[in-house]
C-alpha cells in the first residue's frame, strides 16, 4: 500500500471518527437537553396546576378543575396532565372525579415515598416523557395546605402526571445533527482533498525513492527521483539524486580500476555492485594468499596451497601446473592434486616439444572454454564420459614462460567456469611474483652450493649437508670413507698451458669422478685442485679399491686441451669415519694429513701405489695413496 493511499485512508478514518463523535455527542447533547427541559416544563406545569387547585380550592370552584386540566393538554407538546388523590384527601374530602381515583404503578409509589419520578417511554412509536410531581403538605406560604388540610406536615396530598410528546423535538435535533453531519463532512472532504495535495508529492517521491532503491541494489544507478516541489520533499529527492550520481561515478571509477586490476571485466553478472563487491573482495583474498605463500618454503608448497584454492574455492578439481625447464623442455608438477610424471590432458608430446603446448608458444591465455578444440595438444576425453574444455595461463618469470596453469571442466560447466576466471586470474597474477622470487631464490641457493665451473657441490654445501650425513652413518652404524684428492703439479698447467686449460683439466676430472663413484656417492671441489669424495656406508677396504680405481682412471685418462693432450697423476688421502675420529671435520683433517703423506711419497717414489697404516696419534689410521 502506498503512502498516498495510507495518508488518504488515515485521513478518512479520522473525518469518520470526527463526524461520528460529533453526532453521538450531538444526540447525547439534545436527549440531555430534552430531558433536561422537559423535566423543567413538567414541574413548571406542575407547580402552575397547584396553585390552581389551591386557588379554586379558596375561590370555590374546585369543581371546574377538570377544564383546567384540558386546556393545559391543549399546550403544544402536552399529552396527558391528570391529578391523582391522596387516601388522605379522599378521607377529609371524600372520593374526587374518577379518573383521579385510578393511579398507575408510578403514581403509586409516588404517593406512597412522595419523589417525583422522570421516565422516556416509547408510545407507538412516539418518544413520550413522562413526570408524575407529589404534592406534599407544607406549612409555609400564604396560604398554606394545612390550612385546609387536616394532614400533618411532609404527608402526600396527591400527584400530578403530566406527558410531554418529544417527538418535534426529536425531529428538531435529527435535522440538526443531519446538517452538523452535513457540515462537517463537507470540510472534512475540503481537508482530505487539500491534504492529499500536499501529501501527493510526498507519497510520490516517497515511492519513486523506494523503486530507486530498488534498482540501485540490483547495481542500476542511472535512474533518478522527480523533484517535484521546492520544499524539504523536493531537497531530499535533490539529495537522493546527487547521491545516485555519486555512487554511479564511484562504481564507474571503481570498476576501471578494478579492471585494470584484473585485466578483465567480469560478464555474466547483471548486478555490478555486486560484482564489483566480488571483485574487490577476490583481490583482498588474492593479497592475502600472496602474503601467505611468500611465508612458503618452496615452489610445490605453493602450487599445493594453489591446487587447493583452486579445489574448496571455485569446486575445480581436475587442473595441471607445468614447469619449463632450463633446456626449454615441460616439467609436470601436479595434476588434479596430484604429482604426476605424465600428461593427462595434453598430449605427453608437449614435455620434450614444448612449442606444441599453445599456451607456452603463444604466452597468452588459450581460453578452451569458449573456443573449443583450439589447442591440438588437449586431449578432451582423456578420462572418457563427458569431454572436458580447458583454460591454460602462461606465468611470465624473468620475461619468459616460467611455468604453466591448465584448468580443466567438463562442458556443460565451462560457461559457469568462464565466470570464475577473472577471480582465478587474480590469484595467478599475486601467485607469479611469489613462484618467480622462489625460483630465484632456489636457483641463488643452487648456484651458492654447486660449483660454477665444474657443476659438484661445493664446500658450502658440504657445510650444509654434512650434519644429516653424520646422523645417517650413526644410525645407521656403518662407516663413511672420505677421500681427499688434489691433482700433482697442477700449478705447472696453468703457468704453461694458461688457466683456460687448466679450466678444462678440472671440468674433465670432475665428470670422470663423478663417473667413478657410486649415484649416491658425493663427489665436491673442495678448493683449487683438491675434491673431496664421501663414501657412505664404505669400509676402508672397500674405500681403498674406489681410490685406486680412481688413481688409475686419471693416470690413464688423457686430457684435452688447446693444441694438445695432457697427462696428470692424482695424490689420494682415505680417512674413516668415525673410526678415525669422532668428528667429521677432523676426519678430513686426517684424510688431508694422508694426501700430503701420499705427495710426499711420490716425490720420492714415481709410479707406485703405497697403502699402510701409520701409528702416530695425529694421523692415526688415515691410508695413504700416491699416485703419478
Amino acid at each position: 500500500m502506498t503512502l498516498n493511499r495510507k495518508m488518504t485512508l488515515l485521513f478518512i478514518a479520522l473525518a469518520a471518527s470526527i463526524l461520528a463523535a460529533l453526532v453521538i455527542i450531538s444526540l447525547y447533547a439534545f436527549r440531555s437537553f430534552a430531558l433536561t427541559s422537559s423535566t423543567a416544563h413538567v414541574k413548571t406545569a406542575a407547580e402552575i396546576v397547584r396553585v390552581h387547585l389551591t386557588e379554586s380550592m379558596i375561590n370555590g370552584t374546585i369543581g371546574k378543575r377538570e377544564q383546567f386540566l384540558k386546556r393545559l393538554m391543549e399546550i403544544q407538546g402536552s399529552s396527558t396532565a391528570r391529578v391523582i388523590r391522596s387516601p388522605l384527601v379522599s378521607r377529609q374530602f371524600g372520593e374526587g372525579l374518577q379518573r383521579e381515583m385510578l393511579a398507575d404503578r408510578i403514581e403509586l409509589q409516588v404517593l406512597r415515598d412522595g419523589k417525583p419520578r422522570f421516565s422516556l417511554v416509547d408510545e407507538m412509536g412516539e418518544p413520550v416523557f413522562r413526570g408524575t410531581i407529589p404534592y406534599i403538605a407544607s406549612s409555609q406560604g400564604t396560604p398554606n395546605c394545612l390550612q385546609c388540610h387536616q394532614v400533618n406536615e411532609g404527608d402526600v396530598l396527591g400527584a400530578i402526571t403530566i406527558e410531554l410528546l418529544l417527538s418535534g423535538l426529536r425531529n428538531h435535533a435529527l435535522t440538526n445533527v443531519v446538517g452538523i453531519m452535513v457540515t462537517v463532512g463537507l470540510f472534512s472532504l475540503l481537508a482530505i482533498f487539500g491534504a492529499r495535495r500536499l501529501m501527493l508529492p510526498v507519497g510520490e517521491t516517497a515511492s519513486e525513492i523506494g523503486e530507486v532503491v530498488q534498482r540501485a541494489i540490483k547495481g542500476q544507478f542511472r535512474v533518478r527521483v522527480t523533484q517535484r516541489t521546492k520544499d524539504d520533499i523536493g531537497l531530499i529527492a535533490a539529495h537522493v539524486n546527487r547521491l545516485l550520481e555519486h555512487l554511479e561515478q564511484g562504481l564507474a571509477r571503481i570498476m576501471d580500476r578494478v579492471t585494470e586490476l584484473t585485466g578483465r571485466m567480469p560478464s555474466g553478472i547483471d548486478n555490478q555492485l555486486e560484482a564489483t563487491i566480488d571483485m574487490v573482495n577476490s583481490l583482498a583474498d588474492a593479497a592475502t594468499f600472496k602474503a601467505t605463500i611468500e611465508e612458503d618454503e618452496r615452489q610445490h608448497e605453493i602450487y599445493d596451497r594453489f591446487g587447493r584454492l583452486l579445489t574448496e574455492r571455485f569446486g575445480l578439481r581436475e587442473y595441471s601446473f607445468y614447469e619449463t625447464l632450463d633446456n626449454g623442455h615441460l616439467q609436470v608438477i601436479c595434476v588434479d592434486g596430484e604429482g604426476s610424471c605424465s600428461c593427462r590432458w595434453c598430449d605427453p608430446q608437449i614435455l620434450v616439444r614444448s612449442e606444441r603446448c599453445r599456451a607456452r608458444r603463444a604466452g597468452h591465455v588459450v581460453d578452451g572454454l569458449t573456443q573449443e578444440h583450439i589447442c591440438t595438444a588437449f586431449i578432451p576425453e582423456a578420462k572418457g564420459g563427458e569431454p572436458r574444455r580447458h583454460y591454460c595461463v602462461p606465468i611470465i618469470q624473468s620475461g619468459v614462460i616460467g611455468a604453466l596453469v591448465q584448468l580443466v571442466t567438463p562442458a556443460s560447466t565451462a560457461s559457469c567456469l568462464a565466470l570464475q576466471t577473472p577471480y582465478i586470474l587474480m590469484f595467478i597474477r599475486e601467485m607469479a611474483p611469489v613462484l618467480e622470487a622462489k625460483r630465484l631464490t632456489e636457483t641463488l641457493r643452487q648456484s651458492a652450493l654447486h660449483d660454477p665451473m665444474t657443476g659438484l657441490h661445493n664446500r658450502r654445501f658440504l657445510e650444509e649437508y654434512v650434519e644429516t650425513l653424520i646422523a645417517t652413518t650413526r644410525r645407521r652404524h656403518t662407516s663413511l670413507a672420505v677421500l681427499l684428492l688434489d691433482l700433482d703439479y697442477f700449478k705447472m698447467v696453468n703457468d704453461t698451458h694458461g688457466h683456460d686449460a687448466g679450466d678444462a683439466v678440472l671440468k674433465s676430472l670432475a665428470e670422470l669422478l663423478q663417473q667413478s663413484v657410486r649415484a649416491s656417492d658425493l663427489v665436491v671441489r673442495f678448493g683449487g685442485e683438491e675434491f673431496l669424495i664421501l663414501l657412505p656406508d664404505t669400509s676402508g677396504d672397500a674405500a681403498l679399491k674406489v681410490a685406486e680405481k680412481i688413481r688409475a682412471s686419471v693416470e690413464g685418462y688423457k686430457f684435452r686441451v688447446a693444441g694438445g693432450e695432457l697427462r696428470k697423476t692424482i695424490s689420494i688421502g682415505v680417512a674413516l669415519f668415525p673410526e678415525d675420529s669422532e668428528t667429521f671435520w677432523q676426519t678430513v683433517k686426517y684424510a688431508d694429513v694422508a694426501l700430503y703423506r701420499a705427495k710426499d711419497e711420490t716425490a720420492c717414489c714415481a709410479l707406485r701405489l703405497r697403502c699402510g697404516r701409520t701409528k702416530t696419534a695425529t694421523i692415526k689410521s688415515a691410508a695413504l695413496l700416491q699416485a703419478r
